[in-house]
């Protein structure tokens, strides 16, 4: 009995996941293209400002490959967040009309997420392929670990929102604000190196930071934190997995009715 609710909760899932892909991009004229075409144009107008900062003479190898994989990676996590944060509201039918589990529509939308963004693997694909650098087998494993990873902690901070999300509208506009501080307090734009190395430590418990800093460095550098770093952030990680469930568990009583 349990393996058949299982797997009738992953089709469930997935069914959401892929109408919700779908109708994002019914109504527009390139349909599936903005998937690639809106981050592509963020990265265009960030590399023309600051290439001429960070990459002018040979000061940093590979600038614009860093920028774009780096970029990728944010996205994923800034509308992954922001739809799970959304998806009980956005839902709200779908919550007050029919029994569902109300944590499948909050994975299906960061599943969502997880397929714009394999989508948008194919750019990275394509500017290690312009480069001509092809990072070794550690690396690429390194890579998947680190999006398995970033995956986590956008469905444990979606689980944490969505139901508070519910009692407190205010929380998209808060979110947009934090997104844009984080986007800058993580080395997208800049590499670390350029921090005074005493704040490194303290930046790097930001596990996004984490993530864009030692992908960068993996993929393109063939350098890897060391085991202590990586036992600090797993821990991170799981920890707030494991405090994304509880709060789920505490926070998602009564939702149809708030909603």
């Amino acid at each position: 009995m349990n393996n058949k609710k299982h797997e009738s909760y992953k089709e469930l899932i997935w069914m959401l996941a892929i109408t919700d892909f779908k109708l994002r991009y019914q109504d527009s004229v390139l349909g599936y293209l903005w998937a690639l075409l809106q981050p592509l144009m963020m990265f265009l107008i960030l590399n023309i400002v600051f290439s001429s900062i960070f990459a002018s003479g040979g000061a940093i190898e590979y600038y614009s490959l860093q920028l774009i994989t780096s970029l990728m990676l944010f996205i994923f996590f800034s509308e992954g967040t922001s739809a799970g944060l959304s998806s009980l509201v956005n839902k709200a039918q779908l919550v007050t009309k029919i029994y569902v589990p109300r944590w499948t529509i909050i994975v299906a939308s960061t599943i969502n997420a997880a397929l714009i963004f394999l989508m948008n693997l194919i750019v990275i694909i394509g500017f290690f392929a312009y480069y001509k650098l092809m990072p070794d087998i550690g690396s690429i494993l390194m890579f998947i670990v680190f999006i398995i990873a970033l995956y986590v902690i956008i469905l444990a901070f979606s689980l944490i929102a969505a139901p508070l999300y519910v009692k407190y509208r205010d929380l998209t506009i808060i979110w947009s604000v934090a997104l844009q501080a984080l986007m800058y307090l993580s080395p997208i734009i800049y590499p670390l190196s350029m921090m005074d190395e005493k704040w490194h430590p303290l930046m790097l418990t930001n596990p996004l930071a984490f993530i864009i800093h030692f992908n960068k460095e993996a993929l393109i550098n063939g350098h890897y934190a060391t085991t202590t770093q990586y036992i600090t952030f797993f821990s991170i990680v799981i920890a707030v997995l494991i405090l994304g469930i509880w709060s789920y568990n505490r926070n998602a009583k009564n939702i149809a009715e708030l909603i």
